[in-house]
């Protein structure tokens, strides 16, 4: 990305005010940052075109509170996984995905490279809790070109 010009910003390289200040000023800037930044972070306009997920955020079951969760629905009668897991996930999907979208004029391109969205049967209920969108499902430089497209931009 260097290469291209592009200016990396990575989480924990400053503090977080200061990364969203640089990111938000410097249109030539990749912001790299975890699920701490899926919530609480407004940036409206041209400054964020486009949101990359690279997995659903699908917890693993190592957080003690999470586990307890799991087994307590389970001990009711439900689906841990469908009835817990993948609910609490979809809000995380939907946090990240707003990201995006904080203005009715505000476009751009959201970016899921997990492949379970589009694979798994409880990938649909990640769709649907977004607002109606173009989806494209496809190899790298198919997304890249048909983003490009409607961004504006020539892919690489």
């Amino acid at each position: 990305l260097a290469d291209a010009g592009l200016r990396l910003l990575v989480q924990g390289g400053a503090p977080r005010e200061r990364l969203l200040a640089e990111f938000k000023a410097d249109r030539d800037s990749v912001l790299f940052a975890t699920d701490s930044f899926r919530e609480g972070v407004d940036i409206a306009g041209d400054a964020l075109r486009l949101v990359v997920i690279t997995r659903l955020p699908v917890r693993a079951p190592d957080d003690p509170v999470f586990e307890a969760r799991m087994e307590a629905t389970e001990a009711a009668g439900g689906n841990a996984f469908g009835d817990y897991a993948v609910p609490l996930a979809v809000v995380g999907f939907r946090q990240a995905f707003g990201r995006l979208i904080r203005t009715a004029s505000d476009r751009g391109v959201v970016v899921v490279l997990d492949s379970r969205i589009a694979r798994r049967g409880y990938g649909r209920r990640f769709m649907e809790s977004v607002p109606e969108c173009k989806t494209v499902i496809g190899g790298l430089q198919e997304v890249a070109r048909k983003a490009g497209a409607f961004l504006g931009k020539s892919a690489p």
